[in-house]
């Protein structure tokens, strides 16, 4: 059973961990950390994580749960003379969601100070600068400096600094909500972290190689590689998906806050494993695990790499709605997450030697 205060407190240390794509380490130490006391632990020179369970035979059918470690950030492109620092995207951002926020940049000695992202105000403001929408190139981040010198010697800031959203996490207890920064897709690595935590001791048909991915935000480059390394026979993708029960009319909303994990059939980088689909979907109803279904035109996961490796890894997504990732705050539903963690448990622990032709044919 679930403890909720431990499942909190660790979906609070990844979320407000730093690690936008590129730049994971601290978020891969969190993952040791988290998930170390259950299997074999490495980590590669990207810094992408696996978890070999405890119990593995090597001769097994095996699968592989994936999770990105990685953030939508930012990285500093150039320290002007005004001593504001010029930046570009890490990831996908909207440019309007970005300015007058709190930042945390990261100075050549690894600590982190803050930023606030520039904006000009209303004073100042031309009638064209009303009526236009803000661009990433209008973007500056502003540490105090008033110099290009105080920055690079008393901030001891570089250029290619990380950069990440200045959020804490916290948890309203009586409305199950959860609220902070990175849930894409620190809650699909704390979802990972707790199946394999409550798969330890349990007796399996299958082998499991959990894998924190790095750089998903920027092209899914760690997956690409985990998937090599693993070469697995299934793939299970947790995710933070995107909610639109915020703006999509009741009858169209796919994904909202409250009503289980997503599957998607289809987004832009993946149409799901039909068999794989049904299968999961089937399962979730036997026992009474609510999920939702999604057909998407937009959004691209792990999975749409992994599922292509080798000779094809049959691949699903287990998405937990998130509103307004990619942004510096998101709401989630704990419910959500440990609903998640359900699905994946009953699969892992369904699967036998014949689980690849069951799901195919």
């Amino acid at each position: 059973m679930m403890n909720k205060k431990e499942f909190v407190e660790m979906i609070a240390a990844y979320s407000e961990a730093n690690g936008p794509s590129g730049f994971e380490h601290e978020v891969s130490e969190i993952a040791i950390h988290q998930t170390g006391d259950y299997g074999e632990v490495s980590r590669d020179t990207m810094q992408n994580v696996y978890v070999r369970r405890r119990g593995n035979t090597g001769n097994r059918l095996r699968v592989q749960l994936d999770a990105h470690l990685d953030e939508v950030g930012l990285i500093v492109q150039s320290i002007r003379s005004t001593g504001m620092l010029g930046v570009l995207p890490l990831g996908s951002w909207v440019p309007g969601n970005i300015p007058a926020h709190l930042f945390r940049v990261r100075t050549r000695d690894g600590s982190w100070i803050r930023a606030i992202t520039t904006s000009k105000p209303p004073h100042y403001l031309s009638e064209a600068e009303r009526n236009q929408g803000v661009t990433m190139e209008q973007i500056e981040l502003d540490i105090g400096a008033s110099s290009k010198q105080e920055a690079e010697e008393l901030f001891g800031i570089d250029v290619a600094a990380p950069v990440v959203p200045d959020v804490s996490c916290s948890y309203d207890e009586p409305h199950d909500l959860l609220l902070g920064k990175a849930f894409d897709c620190r809650l699909g690595c704390a979802a990972m972290t707790e199946t394999m935590k409550r798969l330890d001791g349990l007796e399996l048909q299958v082998d499991v190689v959990a894998a924190y991915s790095v750089q998903e935000e920027i092209g899914g480059r760690g997956a690409v590689v985990t998937a090599r390394q693993i070469d697995a026979d299934l793939a299970i993708v947790f995710e933070g998906t995107p909610a639109d029960d915020n703006f999509a009319p009741a009858d169209q909303s796919q994904t909202a806050l409250g009503k289980g994990p997503m599957l998607r059939h289809m987004d832009r980088s993946m149409v799901t494993h039909a068999g794989f689909q049904r299968y999961t979907l089937a399962l979730a109803r036997e026992l009474g695990i609510p999920v939702q279904e999604a057909v998407r035109s937009g959004g691209g996961t792990n999975a749409g790499l992994i599922h292509t490796q080798g000779v094809g890894i049959p691949s699903i997504v287990i998405g937990v709605p998130v509103r307004y990732i990619h942004t510096h705050y998101g709401w989630a539903k704990l419910g959500d997450v440990e609903s998640a963690v359900l699905l994946a448990t009953a699969l892992l622990k369904s699967f036998d030697a014949t689980a690849v032709e069951r799901l195919i044919y």
